[in-house]
This record gives structure tokens, C-alpha cells and sequence, in this order.
């Protein structure tokens, strides 16, 4: 028979132990234990600070907690489902060591108070850690750029050869999606660090608490206005798995397109053994098992996202017990965005060698250099968009005659066009056509080199 808890006095048995264990959520609440020690704490200073209980017993408090911290930490204290969830778990501990003055550390609090506060200390932490790791995966994004302004990679539009790029260009796009993400948690950062203790169940409580000192114990930013907004609200959480589900599109976005270079068809780049596994049957393989994962774990992202949106979107005010189903979401999310950032990281950094040869043949090898040609004859006085139908027809042409545009004699250029000359060849040559995009923004060397320059000012100040 599973123990009777605190409210058992207006109940006349315990709780059957299937609705036991079916209520518990100490099996992965325990994650907060850290951060519901530390919150009690600053509770149970403020309840000594504004004197509802003495400073002798608010000392009592504070170091029986701190007690509880080492144990948990050096594995001797392991609560198990007879304590429900971390708090009562904490409690209880509590008042065997310190005696019956363990038993006012609840005074002027509820556990929906307490919960929200554990969270949010919580996500303040892995919101923090997450942005450090947004750096280090933009650090190694810039290293690779560095070393390849001058590489040139294929540029595509619905998946189709457009125009060729900078390889540095291209990864600057992601570093730039990274630092969206960086500046996005800062943001979500600012909602969840807003203190709801002092909140109680609902209605604040009769005690003469001081919320703003709690507040400035815990580095709070401020406190929640509103007792029954304070306990129930979960925008911030929604808010970071959106954050989350952002970090992992862009993740997912890089990983398949480093499992497009891999492939034999596009062969840009080489894994590296450390970062790739073979098959159980075809000796020959090497599969890009980092990206597959970021790629497929981005779903369960999403899904604790959607899984949040449903949990709210019916609740009335204040708490409700289906909250307690927002704590798996938030650590899983947590565990798989700081997991994939490190393993995509990892992976640029170690695992990948780009195929400098087979990049520079990728980039002479089609008609992504007709644009150019439509630009020359604008440049020449030409309107555009008749340029750009003369071009249409070259490139039919050619394709028929199994030609590239830089195989056509100048003679036939001519017949094309009297304005085309002897230039045409080097405003198509591959470099040339990446190096003339040197508008803000755009692929040309001398930009990507500044933008790289920025990048680095970017990172510098964390």
C-alpha cells in the first residue's frame, strides 16, 4: 500500500498504487531537484527576512536543504514513487533531518507556485547553455568559411542547378540562421525569467511575503503581476519548444543537404570514419548517421511543441494537473537540441572533407552561368528581358547541340547577338560570375570576406 501524503487527512485511504504510480511524477520530475532546492531556499530566507518564521529556523531550513543537495548529489538520496514528485520528495527529507521546523518551509507556498519556479530556473539554465552551444557551432561554421571564400559550390533552386556560390557563402547562410536562433532564445529568455513564487495555488496567500526579494535571491527579472496568470501560465514554455523547434529546422536543413554531398551523385564532400558507420551487409557504405539522426529527432521536437499547444488550449484558470505533462516535453526538447548542436558541431568540425576538385569541375558543368550572359547584354544597352529571352534560346540550342555556353565559338556568339565580344568568355567563367555578385549580401568574394569579418565581431561578444 503506497503511503498516505500530506492531504491524506481528508481522505480516508491511500491512493490505489496503479493511481499511484499513474499520478507520480518523480520518475522524471527529478530532473528539478537541483532547482527546487535552490527555490526553497530563497523561500525560506524570505520567510525569515519578512519574520513568519524566525532566522534561527530560516538557518535550519537553508542548511538541511543544502544537506539534501550533496546527498542527492553524492547518490545517497534516490526518492522513489512513495514521495510523487521532487517537492514532497525534498520536503520529507527535509523535516528527517532538521525534525518537525521542516514542516514550515511550505508555509506561504503551493506546489503549483513551486513547480513553475523549478522550471523556469531550470530552462533559464538550459536556455543559456544552448545559446553558448549556438556559438561553438557558429565558430566552426566560420572556420570552414574562412578557408573557403574562394571555393566555389553549386547553387540550387528547387533542387535544380541555378547559379554557383561561395562554399563560404552558402555556410554563412546557416551561420546567420544560428544567430536568428541565439537572438531568439535571448528573447524567450526574457519570459521565462519572470519569478511566479509567492503566486500559491492561486489567489497569493495571507502572509505578509516579500515576492521582489524571492525575486532578487533567484535573479528573477521581475515578478508575475497576476497570482492566477503567475501559476498557470505556460507561454514561455511553448515559446522555448518553438525556439527549439526553429534551432532543429535549421539543423535538419544543413543535415540534408550534407547527406545530398555525401551521395555518390553529388560527391561534394567525404565523411570521415569518425563521424560516419557502415552496413551490417554492404562493405562498400559509409552512411551519414550524425545528419540522419538531427534530421529524424527534429520530429520529436516538434511533436513536444504540438503536444504543448493541445495541453493549454483548453485549460481553465488557474493550475491543472495536465500541466505536469509539460516537464517531459521540456527536458527531452532540451536533451535533443543540445545533443544534435554538439553532433552537428562535431561533425563540420571532424567529420566532413569537402571534395575541392569535384566542387571546381560541379560548378563548369552546366548553364548556371546563363544569367551572366543575359547580365552582359543589359550591361550592353540590351532591355533585359529581351536579353533573357535570347539567352533562353541560346541555352535550347546548345543543349541541343550537346554543348555548354563556353564552348561556342565567338563567331556564334556573334550570330547571336553583335554585342557579344571576346569578353563573354571571362563574364561566364565560374569565378568571374560569383565574383561579380558583390552586391550587400551577396556571394561576391569581397563581400563574403566582410561578412565573415562582421561575423566574427558578432560572435566576440558572446
Amino acid at each position: 500500500m503506497i503511503e498516505k501524503q500530506t492531504w491524506s487527512q481528508r481522505f480516508e485511504s491511500a491512493l490505489h498504487p496503479a493511481i499511484a504510480r499513474f499520478n507520480a511524477s518523480i520518475g522524471f520530475d527529478i530532473e528539478l531537484i537541483k532547482y527546487d532546492i535552490t527555490g526553497s531556499q530563497a523561500h525560506a530566507k524570505m520567510l525569515a527576512h519578512t519574520g513568519i518564521i524566525s532566522y534561527e529556523e530560516g538557518e535550519i531550513l537553508f542548511t538541511g536543504l543544502e544537506q539534501i543537495r550533496q546527498e542527492y548529489d553524492q547518490g545517497q538520496f534516490q526518492p522513489g514513487i512513495d514521495s510523487e514528485d521532487v517537492h514532497f520528495a525534498v520536503e520529507k527529507r527535509l523535516t528527517e533531518i532538521v525534525g518537525d521546523v521542516g514542516k514550515k518551509l511550505h508555509t506561504a507556498r503551493s506546489r503549483n507556485d513551486q513547480v513553475g519556479t523549478d522550471t523556469r530556473l531550470y530552462l533559464r539554465d538550459q536556455i543559456r547553455k544552448i545559446r553558448q552551444q549556438l556559438r561553438e557551432f557558429q565558430g566552426v561554421l566560420l572556420d570552414i568559411a574562412e578557408k573557403n571564400v574562394e571555393t566555389l559550390i553549386p547553387g540550387y533552386t528547387h533542387l535544380q542547378r541555378a547559379q554557383p556560390v561561395s562554399l563560404a557563402h552558402h555556410l554563412l547562410a546557416y551561420f546567420q540562421m544560428a544567430q536568428r536562433d541565439w537572438e531568439r532564445l535571448a528573447d524567450v529568455y526574457s519570459r521565462v525569467n519572470i519569478s511566479p513564487l509567492g503566486c500559491g495555488a492561486l489567489a497569493g496567500t495571507t502572509f505578509p511575503i516579500d515576492r521582489h526579494y524571492t525575486a532578487k535571491l533567484l535573479h528573477f527579472d521581475r515578478v508575475y503581476a497576476n497570482s492566477l496568470d503567475g501559476v498557470s501560465d505556460r507561454d514561455f514554455a511553448i515559446e522555448f519548444l518553438c525556439a527549439a523547434s526553429i534551432i532543429m529546422v535549421h539543423l535538419s536543413r544543413l543535415s540534408e543537404e550534407v547527406i545530398l554531398w555525401a551521395s555518390e551523385e553529388f560527391r561534394f564532400v567525404t565523411l570521415k570514419d569518425s563521424c560516419a558507420t557502415g552496413s551490417s551487409i554492404m562493405p562498400q557504405k559509409k552512411n551519414p548517421d550524425v545528419p540522419e539522426l538531427v534530421r529524424g529527432k527534429t520530429g520529436r521536437v516538434f511533436g513536444h511543441l504540438q503536444a504543448m499547444l493541445v495541453i493549454m488550449k483548453g485549460l481553465p484558470l488557474a493550475y491543472n494537473k495536465d500541466l505536469q505533462e509539460d516537464k517531459e516535453g521540456i527536458f527531452d526538447s532540451v536533451n535533443t537540441v543540445q545533443a544534435c548542436l554538439e553532433a552537428m558541431t562535431i561533425l563540420l568540425q571532424e567529420g566532413l572533407e569537402f571534395r575541392h576538385q569535384r566542387l571546381a569541375t560541379a560548378v563548369t558543368e552546366d548553364f548556371a552561368n546563363a544569367t551572366d550572359v543575359a547580365d552582359y547584354l543589359a550591361a550592353r544597352g540590351v532591355p533585359f528581358r529581351e536579353a533573357y529571352n535570347i539567352v533562353g534560346k541560346v541555352v535550347k540550342t546548345s543543349i541541343a547541340a550537346g554543348k555548354l555556353l563556353k564552348d561556342l565559338h565567338l563567331e556564334e556568339w556573334q550570330q547571336i547577338h553583335p554585342a557579344f565580344a571576346a569578353d563573354i568568355y571571362e563574364a561566364i567563367a565560374p569565378r568571374q560570375v560569383v565574383a561579380a555578385r558583390n552586391s550587400y549580401g551577396g556571394t561576391g568574394f569581397v563581400q563574403v570576406r566582410e561578412a565573415i569579418v562582421n561575423a566574427r565581431t558578432q560572435i566576440s561578444g558572446k
